[in-house]
């Protein structure tokens, strides 16, 4: 069922967290903090009101609703809303250019029958929720895609840090969050403190993340 955008920018939104900053909570994104991240989604992803996206994730998370299908809307875009579903994902996504996967849902993609002779070129995926392994970057960017490895939570973003990949990179590395920072950022004792208008508290916030960069690029580490 599509939620109604209208209402959710008007009023703003509860969004469920994973529950990977403790236990499951429900965390307030209001009007003003939804179109900052909106803005931001939009363009990190390169998203146009002639994008047409396709959302497969829940839309009680941020992921599912904030990371592509309200950003799309302010814009005027088509957009689709259903379940995932690894055996008719292909089809059912070529008529549009833009999704998100968590890594549970790419290694379901990865392993259908269909994948191993598919094209998608001009197709931008969004990877993230979950650690990114570089053997699925490297698997869909090889069949022409654009990948963009994503790290956000459910108090900020959830575009926030980044890295997109192209057709002909080479990805080297697991777990990579991103070169690309959406928010003032610092790291303490290995621990990610992000600052920025996309979170819902004021200040500095301790994600609990635990992170390291080279070549001023951030990769993940795990939990505190």
């Amino acid at each position: 069922m599509e939620p109604n955008f209208h209402n959710i920018l008007e009023q703003g939104v509860e969004i469920s967290s994973s529950g990977t900053t403790g236990p499951a909570k429900t965390i307030k994104r209001t009007p003003k903090n939804l179109l900052v991240s909106a803005k931001t989604a939009i363009e990190a992803q390169s998203i146009t009101k002639q994008s047409r996206i396709y959302t497969c994730t829940r839309m009680t998370h941020a992921g599912g609703l904030l990371l592509q299908s309200l950003p799309a809307y302010t814009l005027g875009c088509d957009i689709k809303i259903t379940k995932f579903n690894a055996f008719t994902f292909l089809k059912e996504f070529e008529d549009y250019s833009h999704t998100f996967l968590p890594p549970a849902m790419v290694q379901a993609l990865m392993m259908t029958k269909d994948f191993k002779t598919c094209k998608l070129d001009g197709k931008f995926f969004a990877m993230g929720s979950d650690p990114v392994p570089a053997k699925h970057i490297q698997a869909f960017i090889d069949k022409g895609a654009t990948v963009l490895t994503n790290w956000g939570m459910s108090e900020i973003g959830p575009c926030v840090i980044n890295k997109k990949f192209n057709p002909g990179d080479i990805v080297e590395r697991d777990n990579i969050l991103g070169d690309t920072k959406w928010c003032d950022y610092k790291i303490e004792q290995n621990q990610l403190y992000v600052k920025s208008d996309m979170c819902v508290y004021d200040g500095w916030f301790n994600t609990g993340d635990l992170v390291y960069v080279e070549n001023d690029c951030i990769y993940y580490l795990g939990r505190k």
